[in-house]
């Protein structure tokens, strides 16, 4: 049975799903976890999906049902919760009527006795303090990541979503690159871009202009070559 600073244990989440089960609603002590409700009893009412939610045992509170986590209660001790058998105190009983004094010797006085009172027992209404239930966010696809990558006079585009590679980095053409830049519609990432294919068509355009050169050398020394034949 867990103690009350330890919370439920994995079996005595499965004893209390089984008890449910069985249409019981098992007693819990709130464990110095739960806070200033910490020695408070309650009854669980539900077990909702663990995996949605680390609070998932819904505990009966006063008037409230919250939902919380295993750490936070623990199985509540044989007969914690019931209510003290009140004790029957009968009146003091009537003195006898002497008749006639009463005459004795070396006799210490007696002392009064005192009328007890019937113990009372007040019930007094605890109102729980309300804990703030968290929303249950339901778990949405992995995320997705594009990245666009330039190196080496390359562009290269990748994708994965989680752990889940969708596309390894492939060759784009620059054009594409920038058309996809665009579509971020953020100035200094596409001003980059243009940079960088802005010195491309420069580099492209110098070796364009020393390839023609060779190549009209090499036909001027073709037309001597036949002119000599």
């Amino acid at each position: 049975m867990g103690a009350a600073g330890q919370g439920l244990s994995d079996e005595e989440v499965r004893g209390i799903r089984e008890a449910l089960a069985a249409g019981r609603k098992p007693r819990v002590v709130f464990t110095a976890a739960a806070g200033q409700i910490a020695g408070q009893l309650g009854q669980v009412v539900e077990l909702t999906d663990p995996a949605v939610s680390d609070e998932f045992v819904v505990v009966r509170f006063g008037r409230d049902e919250l939902p919380f986590s295993p750490a936070d209660v623990a199985v509540a001790p044989k007969g914690a919760g019931r209510r003290p058998v009140e004790q029957k105190v009968e009146p003091p009983s009537a003195e006898p009527v002497v008749a006639g004094p009463e005459f004795v010797l070396d006799q210490a006085p007696q002392p009064r006795r005192e009328e007890r009172e019937e113990p009372k027992v007040e019930a007094v209404e605890t109102k729980p303090a309300r804990r703030a239930v968290k929303a249950v966010k339901p778990k949405g696809p992995a995320g997705l990541t594009v990245t666009l990558a330039y190196a080496e006079g390359e562009w290269t585009v990748a994708a994965q979503q989680g752990g889940k590679v969708l596309a390894k980095p492939y060759v784009l053409k620059p054009a594409e690159a920038l058309r996809m830049v665009a579509l971020v519609d953020v100035p200094g990432v596409q001003e980059a871009v243009e940079q960088i294919l802005a010195a491309e068509r420069s580099e492209a355009e110098r070796q364009a202009e020393k390839l023609r050169a060779e190549l009209a050398e090499i036909e001027a020394r073709l037309a001597e070559l036949r002119e000599a034949g």
